[in-house]
């Protein structure tokens, strides 16, 4: 049961310590001589912990629970009470203190976007900061460096785990460059972290393109939500870049719907302002196909910005699930069969194995990054524009191929060759 005050003040003192419990792992240590003490047990990093929380009774019994529950959110959240406490009490006499020094890293990042540069301190103060950003940057060694990112991996957010490591071997370089630190102990981070095999989204096996699209065309939910559906299939764009879309963006004469780096966020929408990912302006061409499409999306949402609008509130975008849902009730598994996300791996592989175009052509238009940075310096201005309207006509026309019957992108490039 619960302690209460006057259980407390009835407590007597016996030869050895002993403890009465609370709620929530927390009890009080009574002590032989009389004196009562407030503690916390808990488990952080598969060890068991105890933090003290005060002297009974100048810490009464609700002021121990208000910080009981404090401590316990630092725990859900990876957070050591004690080493931040231990932190807290080490800041040393001199100013250069590693949240300091992170803050003055992260300001001198000036061709950052404001929504990249808010989420990145962001990230230091829930992850970082709480562990080491009061330690005396000069003192810190590999092992001290390693604790936030190694509570991330206990976690199991991979990774964010990876990204701190990047952004704390990043501010030790930038602390040594200043003439802060004489040695970078991050770099021997390397290796530190388990790699773990990165989970593609599952897309279908291209000989069930057929089934796929008979399945599509026989669904009868939402007008929107089925037109949503089929676009993204047409121009396999990425779901933050379809769902936030405006219609100043699609130029209906020139057949091309232009992506911005950015674009203006709305209120009370999580990640509204997100625009091309690759943070640079990317071209889509239109099939006459995607066109058709657009012309009938129109005819729903044309008196408001947002082209794929919110079922319920038209001035918000349809839910980041609707495409999903969409393929769970064709019965499809979008964890294991196919997600929307899948649809671009099933482009890219057709267009690749069709023999038709250049492999340039299809990873502009996926807006893949460049990974040679040697190669990129070469093609990062080279659109292949020309060549990507043919592609994106060939794949809309291929998709209809397919409704009528099963045809691999190899054995319709020989009989539909744009190129030629």
């Amino acid at each position: 049961m619960a302690l209460t005050d006057a259980k407390i003040r009835a407590t007597k003192p016996d030869e050895k310590p002993y403890k009465l419990a609370d709620s929530g792992n927390m009890f009080l240590l009574v002590h032989p001589n009389g004196s009562k003490y407030w503690r916390l047990r808990y488990r952080h990093l598969g060890k068991e912990k105890t933090l003290a929380l005060g002297q009974y009774p100048e810490v009464s019994l609700s002021e121990a629970r208000e910080k009981r529950d404090e401590a316990r959110k630092l725990i859900a959240d990876g957070i050591d009470p004690c080493e931040q406490r231990r932190a807290k009490k080490a800041v040393p006499d001199a100013v250069n203190t590693f949240e300091l020094i992170a803050r003055q890293w992260h300001k001198s990042n000036k061709k950052w976007s404001e929504a990249h540069s808010e989420k990145v301190l962001k990230s230091l103060e829930g992850h970082v900061f709480p562990y080491i950003g009061s330690r005396d940057i000069t003192a810190l060694k590999t092992p001290d460096l390693l604790v936030p990112v190694k509570a991330a991996e206990t976690r199991e957010i991979y990774e964010i785990a990876a990204r701190l490591q990047q952004r704390i071997t990043a501010i030790m370089r930038f602390a040594a460059q200043s003439g802060i630190i004489s040695y970078n102990p991050a770099v021997d981070m390397a290796g530190a972290l388990t790699t773990v095999k990165r989970q593609h989204r599952p897309a279908l096996a291209l000989n069930c393109i057929s089934e796929l699209l008979k399945r599509l065309d026989s669904y009868r939910g939402q007008p929107l939500t089925r037109l949503a559906t089929r676009l993204t299939l047409l121009i396999f764009i990425r779901s933050s870049e379809l769902r936030f879309a405006r219609w100043p963006e699609i130029d209906f004469e020139k057949s091309m719907w232009t992506i911005p780096p950015e674009r203006k966020p709305i209120e009370g929408v999580k990640h509204s302002h997100r625009g091309a990912k690759m943070r640079a302006e990317h071209l889509v061409p239109l099939s006459a196909q995607a066109l058709d499409i657009l012309k009938q999306i129109q005819t729903i949402s044309s008196q408001h910005e947002l082209v794929f609008t919110g079922d319920h509130n038209p001035w918000k975008p349809m839910s980041e699930n609707t495409v999903n849902n969409a393929l769970r009730l064709m019965g499809y598994d979008t964890k294991v069969e196919v997600c929307g996300h899948g649809f671009r791996a099933m482009a890219c592989s057709s267009l690749i194995e069709s023999g038709l175009w250049s492999r340039d052509a299809v990873e502009r238009q996926m807006s893949h990054q460049e990974r040679n940075g040697v190669r990129a310096a070469y093609v990062h201005k080279a659109e292949f524009i020309d060549e990507r309207k043919l592609m994106l006509q060939w794949w809309a026309d291929f998709l209809d191929a397919n409704r009528e019957q099963s045809v691999s992108p190899f054995d319709y490039a020989k009989i539909n060759n744009p190129l030629k």
